[in-house]
């Protein structure tokens, strides 16, 4: 065989060694000691860009999935509304129409519309909510938010010389400084048509006190029974929509184009995400930032990791030029260079999302993070973990570590051989 083709050969065969000669590169020896130091700093910075970046995501996914879930509890999933100025007499045959859908699990009928609520020397503006004591716990969780009282006593019989219920928001309740067996009055603008119009009035006595968490729900909320709405509001027998309660959340959109599909016009469907776009929105958006500035971490990181493989491409001038020499192509010296890179990475990256899984199944199994739940309606610090966030941030972790290598893998690639041992 000719020189040449034993010096094929051996360039075949070099190519099966770049991973072994990137891991002695890697190793600690006496002369490249703070070389190897550097290494694991940059690992290690990587792990904690990783962990941190973990641990922000599924907190801020357990406090979205608390809110959501507050407000789901206290609405629905989906909620069938009419267009103003259009009635609602059918709204039973609707109910039915949509009870019967797929991925429905239940409906309630609902009234929605604004007024005043004067207790004593006390007025304030409240939304008035006329419910239906006898199927709204199956779609919402508004029962479960009673602190003090009921929702039994909202509905009063036809004709009954009885004073109807009304449930107050817990801090509404303060402002107006009632408490239960307290009667409080209803305004409602309804009969003002005229220039000499008055205000209807409701008499009513608080039966219950609910407690959501959320402050749009809390301070202005007034629950009475669906029939009490209606005569407040002489709305008849119509309502202001339904709500529905589907299977899970996401199936909220399904049900809502079968909605727009077989029912159409004048009930037109809104998920809970689309009820309070605004604030989901912005949710998402802060996660996405939170994602970015976090990266940040894990790029500062991969910047030592420049730093490293330069001066490994210093120390190893000498043999680099050896390689060369002896046949190794520019291709393979940028592999041994980005193999280096590509296993800080991965090592950092890995063990920061290992660090992070481990810290965060601590928090959920052993609440060592508490809060105050007067403040927060919360006892601990909620923690949700997704699959999703945990592979992003290890692609995103992996793939900045890999970047960093490729400038000190091209420089490398690039030594002349001849000049690299000159002096050696």
């Amino acid at each position: 065989m000719n020189v040449v083709g034993m010096m094929e050969n051996w360039s075949r065969t070099l190519s099966h060694y770049t991973w072994t000669i990137a891991n002695r590169y890697l190793r600690s020896k006496r002369r490249t000691g703070f070389i190897s130091l550097i290494t694991y700093l940059s690992a290690a910075g990587v792990a904690v860009g990783a962990a941190a970046l973990v641990i922000v995501l599924s907190i801020m996914n357990g406090f979205e999935e608390e809110v959501r879930a507050r407000i789901v509890g206290a609405d629905a999933p989906l909620r069938v509304s009419v267009f103003s100025g259009n009635s609602s007499k059918d709204w039973r045959g609707v109910a039915d129409e949509i009870r019967s859908m797929d991925k429905v699990e239940a409906v309630t009928p609902y009234i929605l519309d604004k007024g005043m609520i004067r207790h004593g020397k006390h007025t304030e503006g409240t939304i008035i909510r006329g419910v239906d004591t006898e199927t709204v716990s199956a779609v919402n969780n508004l029962p479960e938010m009673i602190i003090a009282g009921s929702l039994d006593s909202l509905d009063t019989a036809p004709g009954s010389d009885a004073m109807a219920g009304i449930v107050l928001g817990r801090y509404l309740a303060d402002v107006l400084y009632a408490t239960l067996g307290d009667t409080v009055y209803l305004l409602s603008p309804a009969g003002m048509s005229g220039p000499f119009g008055q205000p209807r009035m409701g008499k009513y006595r608080v039966s219950g006190i609910f407690e959501s968490g959320l402050a749009e729900f809390d301070q202005v909320f007034a629950l009475i029974g669906l029939y009490e709405a209606q005569e407040l509001f002489q709305m008849g027998n119509t309502v202001s929509g339904l709500d529905v309660k589907t299977t899970t959340l996401d199936d909220a959109w399904t049900v809502k184009e079968q909605v727009v599909d077989e029912i159409g016009y004048p009930w037109y469907p809104r998920t809970w995400f689309e009820m309070r776009k605004t604030l989901f929105s912005w949710m998402q958006l802060e996660k996405w930032a939170m994602f970015i500035v976090l990266s940040l971490i894990i790029l500062v990181a991969a910047f030592n990791i420049v730093s490293t493989l330069v001066m490994v491409t210093l120390e190893k001038r000498k043999e680099i030029g050896i390689l060369l020499t002896m046949g190794a192509t520019q291709k393979e010296i940028r592999t041994i260079f980005l193999y280096q890179g590509l296993v800080v990475g991965i090592t950092g990256t890995f063990t920061g999302l290992l660090i992070g899984y481990a810290l965060l199944w601590a928090q959920q199994t052993y609440h060592f993070f508490s809060l105050p739940s007067d403040i927060y309606m919360l006892n601990t610090l909620p923690v949700l973990m997704r699959a999703t966030d945990f592979a992003a941030v290890g692609i995103v972790g992996v793939i900045l570590c890999l970047l960093a290598a490729v400038y000190p893998a091209s420089r490398a690639a690039m030594l002349d051989p001849v000049e690299a041992i000159r002096y050696e």
